[in-house]
């Protein structure tokens, strides 16, 4: 049975290339994703350790935590416990760390880095060992500063030029002092690191006189857990933490780990979909090799093999195919992770220096999944062969599903589909959080039961294409036939297509009613033409503001301004705006009482008010980080949303209790609206800092919507490999469909079908099949979409379901067109047949 299950193989190897190549893919695909995140994870590990190599023992603030009345802050790190730090036992010297956002313009005014990659920090001393210098000399005072070769060579920066820089908002123009070297990851990743003295950027970064961080490097001798046991003696207990410099970088590593299986899943989702896809074509195949082998394997039944062998010789076919796909697939993913590695670059986005990782794991993954994939695909039509008795495969009588096989089929499909939509109906019902499990559960179920249904319903939806193919004569009348003559087979190749549309078509569906949504958020909420923002939506300085309210043209503005309290023992963070401006610069609706901010009167959101049990009149007391509090009047309840929501107050209340103002954003309103003079105008008020952003609500509107546009676009893209998939499996199907018909196709010829109407047929067929598969794809695709959009509903009260007709009539050209590209090839060699030898042909 072992020499005849390869034999076998060897004399199929054209009809088995359809289905290894969709299984490769598949395989390719979850390889492919292994070796790129790995191979990144890695890079970024390495170069991350190497940032912890002079730190021996790292001291940290140990954050205080709320209580009671009391809001929790960090302990300082000041220089006398510096001095203390670097006295211990053991240690041979402390470095005191201060970081922060620091946005760096090139020569043509542009941010060099990423908005998030953008930071500085200070150099210690006069020679600090962790920035070696390739240039210049240490900075001193404001008007100095260091920057990273990677960023002088991107920016075209030499010591002495003038750079133009920014913190929080205000531009600064020091010099380049010099450029130093270094192993930070994100720098090595594209972002750039500018580096103050240290007096200038505890200033800069609201950390006068203190530090976020120190450093300590052990004697020699002194091992890392012993200097740790020494600081954990002579500093406060409770107030500061100590760490080892390999517990930091362990620590880093398993962070860089976790970020990146985010990616991986995402991905592995995607190939498990072109994997599913393909279980679709590699089914299909066994079925039309074991039905065209039946009268052989009767004999063989017959010679007296046993149903185990039957099953088993084409298992061993399948596990021939698995691994061929699996050992070519992974050769294909190791290219595509190389590529995926190089695309990053082509879009601007550099990664840290390091080798391919090519683990055991993503070897044996990918063996497993194509021989494990292709074997359970495999099984069931294995099975049904060796339970057919010798004496009926020898006359045919199994040709047919019986009556009962298919009200058995119906009815559980039936009840799958069913139980899909009540469960997702229920899952729209309820909460956002609770939902979604729902909405799995539902979608997953609702799949199974349409593609268990699937025989069913291709004959009357096949049939409702009869007068468009009828126009085509004998050749459309032919096609529409063949369609519907094996139900199953049309079933399990249009699914393959059915599924990757789906997918594509809920995705498209949300993501265009998301961005109608906040279409509708930012232009019903802001009345303000313009909103001010760091690059990185970090905190502004008040001076960002201050200049804004003096420029030209400007006739309302107010900050947004955050603070933490207290409020029956619960933490609120408060927004602090200008009162007398904030009702010309939003435009929220109000459920009770006034939008009103002044004094001590307040304004709260619907959820606030639930959850405290205001109303209009209410008075509540705040407790803020200075450890006084102020009592405060409910003077209005308001609908929240996204962009603005929670408690908020005059700045003349908040400000005082904060340490360190600092502002989220500025709304601003000009004379004339938005237009793009008065863009240009507070851009330079603002010196042109390339930190800041000044957006209308069309911007903002285009900036959140940007995300969802990228993340649709890698969708579209994922699943491209799954309709890659879909198109061999048409592919397979039609071809298999030419050879089992070969003697059919010779008797249409014989009878004056000439070789153009014969290609016709197989074009017309695929194009039904194709498109019944695309019609079933877009219609789930369209319920998921309107479920997943009534989910989100909950949480955002302007959502708007919008049906892309336009996309969606694509995406069923996209079906149609599918269906013909893959029936060139079958068509041609249906045509090409000839037609004595097919007659006589069994």
């Amino acid at each position: 049975m072992f020499r005849t299950a390869l034999r076998n193989v060897l004399a199929h190897k054209a009809r088995l290339l359809m289905t290894v190549l969709a299984v490769m893919l598949g395989v390719a695909f979850v390889s492919g994703t292994l070796v790129f995140t790995n191979t990144i994870s890695d890079a970024y590990q390495k170069s991350s350790a190497k940032g912890f190599d002079r730190v021996d023992v790292a001291v940290q603030p140990e954050y205080q935590d709320s209580k009671g009345d009391q809001v929790g802050k960090n302990p300082e790190l000041t220089q006398a416990l510096l001095k203390k730090a670097a006295r211990v036992p053991g240690a041979a010297s402390a470095t005191g760390v201060v970081t922060g956002f620091t946005a760096v313009a090139d020569k043509d005014g542009k941010l060099v880095g990423g908005d998030w990659q953008s930071a500085g920090g200070n150099y210690w001393g006069s020679k600090d060992p962790r920035y070696p210098l390739v240039g210049g000399h240490a900075p001193h005072g404001r008007d100095e500063v260091l920057i990273d070769s990677a960023t002088a060579k991107r920016a075209g920066y030499r010591v002495g030029d003038t750079v133009r820089l920014s913190v929080d908002g205000p531009v600064l123009t020091p010099t380049v002092s010099g450029i130093f070297t270094t192993d930070d990851g994100n720098v090595a990743a594209g972002g750039s690191l500018t580096l103050f003295d240290t007096p200038t950027a505890q200033a800069l970064f609201g950390k006068k006189g203190t530090y976020d961080e120190i450093d300590v490097q052990a004697a020699p001798g002194t091992s890392q857990t012993a200097l740790k046991a020494e600081l954990d003696k002579a500093l406060p207990a409770g107030l500061v933490e100590t760490t080892t410099g390999k517990q930091l970088a362990d620590d880093q590593a398993r962070a860089i780990s976790s970020s990146m299986s985010s990616l991986k899943q995402l991905l592995l989702v995607f190939a498990g979909i072109a994997l599913f896809v393909g279980t679709f074509i590699i089914a299909n195949t066994f079925t039309m090799l074991v039905a065209q082998r039946t009268r052989e394997l009767a004999l063989m039944r017959a010679v007296g093999a046993s149903r185990r062998q039957v099953t088993r010789s084409v298992l061993i076919e399948a596990f021939a195919v698995g691994a061929v796909a699996g050992v070519t697939g992974l050769a294909a993913g190791v290219g595509i992770g190389a590529g995926l590695r190089s695309l990053l670059g082509s879009f601007g986005e550099s990664v840290p220096d390091g080798p391919l990782v090519i683990s055991p794991g993503t070897v044996a993954s990918a063996l497993a999944v194509g021989i494990v994939v292709t074997m359970l695909a495999a099984w069931l039509p294995g099975r049904r062969a060796a339970k057919i008795p010798p004496v009926a495969a020898m006359s045919s009588v199994h040709a047919k599903a019986t009556t009962k096989s298919l009200v058995l089929r119906n009815t559980l499909g039936s009840l799958f589909a069913a139980a899909g939509v009540a469960v997702v109906l229920a899952g729209t019902r309820m909460e956002a959080d609770t939902g979604q499990g729902a909405l799995g559960i539902g979608a997953g179920l609702l799949i199974i039961g349409v593609f268990v249904l699937t025989p069913l319903l291709s004959r009357p939806l096949i049939a409702a294409a009869a007068p468009v193919l009828r126009a085509f004569g004998v050749s459309g009348k032919l096609a529409r036939q063949n369609s519907v003559r094996n139900p199953r087979r049309t079933a399990a190749t249009a699914s393959a297509l059915m599924i990757g549309l789906t997918l594509i078509t809920g995705m498209t569906v949300m993501a265009g009613s998301l961005q109608k949504s906040i279409d509708k958020m930012a232009s019903s909420a802001i009345r303000a033409d313009y909103v001010v923002s760091m690059a990185n939506r970090g905190p502004l300085s008040p001076e960002v503001e201050k200049k804004l309210a003096g420029a030209a043209g400007v006739t309302e503005s107010s900050p947004l301004r955050n603070g933490e309290s207290r409020i029956d023992g619960e933490t609120e963070y408060l927004t602090g705006v200008n009162g007398a401006a904030i009702g010309k610069l939003t435009d929220l609706k109000v459920t009770d009482g006034s939008f009103t901010v002044g004094g001590t009167r307040v304004v709260v959101d619907e959820d606030r008010a639930r959850s405290f049990g205001w109303k209009a009149g209410s008075r509540f007391t705040a407790h803020f980080e200075d450890g006084r509090a102020e009592r405060l009047t409910v003077a209005g309840v308001y609908e929240g949303n996204d962009m603005l929501n929670g408690i908020i107050l005059d700045n003349k209340v908040l400000t005082p209790h904060l340490t360190d103002p600092a502002d989220m954003q500025v709304m601003v309103k000009t004379a004339d609206g938005a237009s793009d003079g008065a863009k240009d105008g507070l851009e330079k008020a603002l010196g042109s800092n390339p930190a800041i952003k000044v957006q209308d609500k069309q911007d903002i509107s285009h900036e959140i919507g940007k995300m969802f546009t990228q993340v649709l676009n890698m969708v579209y893209g994922l699943l491209g490999m799954a309709v890659i998939v879909a198109v061999l499996g048409v592919i397979n199907t039609l071809a298999m469909s030419v050879f089992e018909r070969a003697q059919e196709i010779g008797m249409l010829r014989a009878i004056g079908l000439d070789r153009r109407a014969v290609k016709r047929m197989v074009r017309l067929e695929s194009l039904v099949i194709s498109v019944f598969g695309g019609v079933l794809g877009i219609g789930l695709g369209v319920f998921f979409g309107w479920a997943a959009g009534e989910l989100l509903g909950t949480k955002m009260s302007t959502y708007e379901l919008v049906l892309p007709w336009g996309r969606m009539a694509v995406f069923l050209l996209l079906a149609g067109t599918v269906g013909v590209l893959a029936a060139l090839w079958p068509a041609r060699r249906a045509a090409r047949l000839n037609m004595l030898a097919a007659i006589k042909a069994e």
